[in-house]
């Protein structure tokens, strides 16, 4: 059985609820009838977790289990929710609200703020920088204009955690991070900032899901009415929740758990933004009857570059990389990796061009080629080479496609010409529906002929030339349909932000490109110093961007190149190294690590006979609460410990001190980092806790059974005054070894 990719661009909608689920594989299906209870899905790159979820969505409401308009649906980018509207409406499931988190909060602060406050909401503000920039006035201190971004970054992080101006460099140091300015002064500027704000009454994004989240907790009857109105979600991208979204959606359930999440730990990599993976790892700690599913199908990508993420993961340490997924290609053998090297950076951007043009030339659409890059300064050497080349490309990132101007000018046009086409000369002779398009489009700078070399030109041919693309299959889908019926397709398309497809070689940053694929991916400037990235410092930022590489390389699907300059340019010295990540990976680079295990697809079930029975401490659900204060607990490192930070400990130091002397001792024997055995907020919570038995130690946050397995005989007995030396002779010391 396999499950497609890629669906027809106007599909039949199936005709019975029985039929949404043909052609699933059996862990999507499971996912697709898992509609009672929490779920999680883990979903690797590839595997089909957006046809996964949407078909579970459409089999609930065709079977009448969910009602439409009860199911709240939310994902981190507009365009994620546009394609997840677009597949719903294909299956028959209008109606079904799906949304980012931002635009969820704000329909619903715009609805609540006149009873809950009174009078109008106050004005978004779109673009923080200007108000930053009159902050920083306020406090004569001088910002340039790549400190103002850094600056207004560093304020949008602290919101997102719940980081208030008197605690960001408190905050700062706790999370390690690394402030582009000094905290005390970043510290005083967000004041400020926040001051400004109040003084003009001006909300800006993060205050909307702070203040949903506040009226949510102060009115008890407003928060009601939204929980009567939904009474189902799904979050799609769950390894990038905030720990303010995380708090925005717990107050969206309440005490129910009707939630289904569906994230890849092994694909985190906006941690910078204040997201983090310890949602979904932690999810069967905070459901422990939760259904989970595992998908690992890899319909994506061949067996080569399936491979090559897997061995790229397989050298990665740290919680992520435990729980970690081994993608099984289920696709025909392709082309193997092509490792380049070159002398500088204008030859690996001429050698890139000159690859894109042969495989345009041997039949891969220039739509379906991406040029990846760490940082967005790396674009302007490959738009040159291009352009050099005669190719086509489009910068990912740039303005949304329903809102170009010459989009809107066109569909204006195709409008008019739908509404009075009997009388307008320029259709005479054009029979049907693409001919008439054509023949609107034409007068608005469409032509037969692309035309030469690149630029805003070749841009808006590009856009005007994928509404005739548009128009060709919809007429082939739905033989008769006239400019009226392709119209109401354009007006739902813009409604959902589900665009046509552009056509021209993609460049993008790797962070950009999460969430999209091609056929032939070009990976470009993989050096140590780019990555990982030279400010990537401690072993978990060195993590993030070994993941950041793996998303890279499952972007494609069948052709994969990986390159890197020794030197900046033409005569320089050749200095630089290629990135360690590939060290065993590409041809003479040595020989791989040993990898740290993977956990293989299939599905898991809570509650009487689940893996958890017998091992799994029954908590309550909901929100996790200090066992001090009884605050709920939204930051990861105090879910871990169970209590605030704040609130006074009953560790044990003592045996903190052995376990921390353990641990180094057998990050050494395994040659890992410390944190690779176990954090330091695991051991503070182990020496805490203090547990007797597996079944205690299990269910501590950052534990787990496989680490119960590997290390747990060690860590009861230190626990119970013993020698884990001899308790690791009896034990299962090495059970868990991959």
């Amino acid at each position: 059985m396999t499950a497609a990719t890629h669906s027809p661009l106007f599909p039949a909608v199936p005709e019975t609820a029985d039929a949404v689920l043909d052609g699933l594989d059996p862990e999507q299906r499971e996912v697709a009838l898992a509609l009672r209870g929490p779920v999680c899905v883990l979903a690797g790159a590839g595997t089909g977790k957006t046809r996964a979820i949407t078909h579970r969505i459409a089999y609930g409401v065709r079977t009448g289990v969910l009602q439409p308009a009860s199911v709240l649906a939310v994902t981190f980018t507009n365009r994620a929710a546009g394609e997840m509207r677009g597949r719903l409406r294909q299956l028959g499931a209008g109606g079904v609200q799906a949304r980012t988190f931002h635009s969820a909060a704000l329909r619903q602060l715009q609805f609540f703020w006149p009873k809950a406050i009174g009078g109008p909401l106050p004005r978004l503000v779109e673009r923080k920088v200007q108000l930053v920039a009159e902050a920083a006035a306020r406090c004569r201190i001088r910002l340039d204009r790549n400190e103002l971004r850094d600056v207004t970054s560093e304020i949008e992080w602290a919101k997102v955690t719940q980081t208030v101006p008197a605690d960001y460099p408190a905050a700062v140091a706790r999370a390690r991070r690394d402030a582009p300015r000094d905290p005390a002064e970043i510290g005083q500027l967000y004041a400020m900032y926040e001051q400004l704000k109040g003084e003009r009454s001006v909300i800006d994004f993060e205050d909307v899901l702070l203040l949903t989240v506040g009226i949510l907790q102060d009115r008890p009857d407003i928060a009601e009415q939204i929980r009567r109105q939904y009474q189902h979600f799904v979050v799609d991208e769950y390894q990038d929740v905030s720990p303010l979204q995380q708090r925005l959606l717990e107050e969206w359930l309440g005490e129910r758990d009707s939630l289904c999440v569906v994230g890849d730990a092994s694909q985190t990599i906006y941690s910078f933004t204040g997201a983090t993976p310890d949602h979904l790892l932690d999810f069967r700690t905070r459901h422990p009857h939760a259904t989970v599913v595992k998908l690992v199908r890899d319909y994506r990508s061949t067996p080569q570059v399936v491979h090559l993420a897997n061995g790229l993961l397989d050298q990665a340490c740290g919680r992520a990389a435990e729980h970690r997924l081994e993608l099984v290609s289920q696709r025909e053998r392709g082309p193997e990796p092509v490792y380049t090297e070159y002398g500088d950076e204008p030859a690996e951007a001429e050698g890139t061009a000159r690859r894109v043009r042969d495989l345009i030339a041997a039949g891969v659409p220039a739509g379906e080629i991406a040029v990846l890059y760490r940082i967005n300064a790396q674009s302007e050497v490959y738009e040159q080479a291009l352009a050099d080349a005669g190719v086509p490309y489009q910068l990912r990132g740039a303005e949304r496609y329903f809102e170009r101007q010459e989009v809107r000018e066109a569909i204006a046009a195709l409008r008019g010409a739908a509404r009075f086409g009997s009388n307008d000369s320029l259709l005479d002779g054009a029979e049907d529906l693409p001919a008439q398009t054509r023949a609107v489009l034409s007068g608005h700078g469409w032509s037969s002929r692309p035309p030469a070399g690149s630029g805003a030109v070749r841009d808006r041919w590009e856009s005007l030339a994928a509404l005739a693309r548009l128009a060709d299959d919809f007429a082939a889908a739905r033989p008769g349909a006239t400019l009226a019926d392709l119209i109401a397709e354009l007006d739902e398309r813009t409604a959902a932000q589900h665009a046509p497809t552009v056509q021209g070689v993609t460049l993008a940053s790797l962070h950009a490109a999460k969430g999209l694929e091609w056929d032939a991916v070009f990976l470009v400037g993989l050096t140590d110093g780019m990555m990982p990235i030279t400010y990537a410092k401690t072993d978990e930022q060195i993590e993030e961007e070994r993941r950041l590489l793996y998303v890279g390389v499952t972007r494609a699907r069948v052709h994969l190149t990986l390159s890197w300059a020794l030197s900046r340019s033409p005569g320089g010295r050749p200095g630089r190294v290629p990135s360690r990540f590939l060290k065993g990976l590409r041809p003479g680079s040595g020989s791989r690590a040993a990898g740290h295990g993977a956990t293989g697809g299939g599905i898991e079930r809570g509650g009487p006979g689940g893996p958890a029975a017998g091992t799994a401490r029954r908590r309550a659900r909901g929100p996790v609460r200090c066992r001090v204060c009884g605050a709920t607990l939204t930051e990861a490192g105090a879910m871990k410990l169970l209590r605030c930070e704040d609130c006074p400990s009953d560790m044990d130091e003592g045996l903190y001190e052995r376990l921390r002397d353990w641990r180094a001792g057998r990050a050494r024997e395994l040659g890992q980092p410390a944190y690779c055995v176990f954090t330091d907020k695991t051991l503070m919570a182990i020496a805490e806790r203090v547990p007797a038995s597996g079944g205690e130690l299990v269910v501590i946050a950052g534990v787990g059974a496989r680490k119960l397995d590997r290390f747990g005989a060690d860590v009861l007995a230190i626990c119970a005054g013993e020698d884990p030396e001899v308790a690791g002779e009896e034990g299962v010391r090495g059970a868990g070894d991959d």
